[in-house]
């Protein structure tokens, strides 16, 4: 067992053979320093499931008089790629269940922006364009706020709280350059900069992509019981990495051949969707459609307001006629896929919105009612 915890000690080939005990004692000697809870940010990709492993694994080799509380968040933007959504939702539900049988004080949480600060209640809504690198509204209404009050909650709970993070150096030079400059403490913690109270740690900071994959591939099924196959069937499909959980801008938006949300029109071209078309995911052909012709309409002035929302002069929001027209394309695509894309709740509120604005003939319930939505009737029985 290594007791030394700076890495600095550890040579070059000691810390090659032995970065997986590296990394179980970091964990066990922060666990036992104090009585903070723990919070994981899990997106079911890779790295942070790898963490949750590590950590679920200490828990389980713990005496129940040495246990703590641990939180494991993960994000749901309501926009996630369908069969992303549904691998987060089981993961999640696997994971309350093993941890109810095994006793254990894990509690993991699914956590979705409210209906105001979602994506089709301020796109469809409230006309926004869809995000652009330079107008990324989406990354702090609909990750990073909801993920931050998900963790001040637990804060406001217990006082302070250890949240820890799947970042590694070998993703990019500029995540290692990031990582490098934080000051550390002798438990390898740093502040989170944007979160008071709550530290953070990184527990496989220094392991490589392949060292990942092969603790993945040498201990699987986790303990919780679902097997690794289905995410790493996903990285073959996408042949890329994942959405991390984002709790500040300064994580790295998705991008390239991340698999994140599936309207994201931040990126030229989504790789990863097109490589789950191409490796036998022809379902989802609509949904790239859907998300190319909205990324085409951002640049069609016709189709916005010469008037702000705010009131200023310039190029506002979506008018009346686009905004009811990308709701009809989305509960057309929805047909298509036989997936749920929208929810009763966010029609009403984008309902609500053009009411407001424009709308006095409760258009977007006239469309939902006429692909077979009926909103008002499932949330009148709430």
């Amino acid at each position: 067992m290594i007791t030394n915890l700076a890495l600095s000690t550890i040579s070059p080939v000691k810390r090659a053979e032995s970065h997986v005990e590296y990394s179980r004692a970091l964990l066990k000697s922060n666990f036992l320093a104090d009585s903070r809870p723990w919070v994981v940010a899990y997106s079911g990709g890779k790295d942070s499931t790898l963490v949750l492993q590590l950590v679920y694994e200490l828990l389980l080799s713990l005496d129940s008089t040495q246990r703590k509380p641990v939180y494991i968040v993960s994000s749901d933007t309501r926009v996630e790629a369908p069969n992303i959504e549904s691998y987060l939702e089981e993961s999640i539900a696997a994971i309350n269940r093993h941890a109810t049988t095994s006793n254990l004080p894990i509690h993991a949480e699914l956590i979705q922006p409210a209906v105001d600060q979602g994506f089709w209640g301020n796109l469809i809504g409230k006309g926004y364009p869809p995000p652009t690198r330079w107008f990324r509204w989406c990354t702090s209404k609909m990750k990073i706020k909801p993920v931050k009050s998900a963790i001040e909650d637990v804060i406001r709970k217990h006082g302070s709280v250890i949240l820890l993070l799947g970042t590694r150096t070998d993703e990019s030079i500029s995540r290692s350059q990031s990582m490098n400059a934080r000051e550390l403490s002798s438990r390898m913690l740093n502040p989170h900069h944007e979160i008071p109270n709550a530290l953070v740690l990184s527990p496989i900071s220094k392991w490589t992509s392949d060292e990942v994959w092969e603790y993945l591939f040498m201990h699987n099924p986790p303990p919780w019981g679902e097997s690794h196959d289905f995410m790493l069937d996903l990285y073959r499909q996408a042949n890329g990495g994942e959405c991390p959980v984002v709790v500040d801008l300064n994580t790295p938006s998705c991008g390239g051949s991340r698999f994140g949300c599936w309207t994201c029109t931040v990126i030229k071209t989504d790789k990863s969707m097109e490589s789950f078309i191409e490796n036998g995911e022809a379902w989802m052909k609509p949904l790239n459609k859907y998300r190319n012709w909205l990324k085409e309409i951002r640049e069609d002035d016709s189709r916005r307001s010469p008037v702000r929302r705010d009131g200023r002069e310039g190029n506002g929001p979506f008018i009346a006629s686009t905004r009811k027209e990308m709701l009809e394309e989305l509960l057309k695509t929805e047909q298509q896929v036989n997936k749920r894309l929208i929810s009763d709740e966010e029609i009403m509120y984008i309902q609500s919105i053009w009411s407001n604005d424009f709308d006095v003939f409760d258009s977007a319930l006239r469309i939902a009612e006429k692909y077979g939505r009926e909103p008002w009737l499932t949330l009148n029985t709430l």
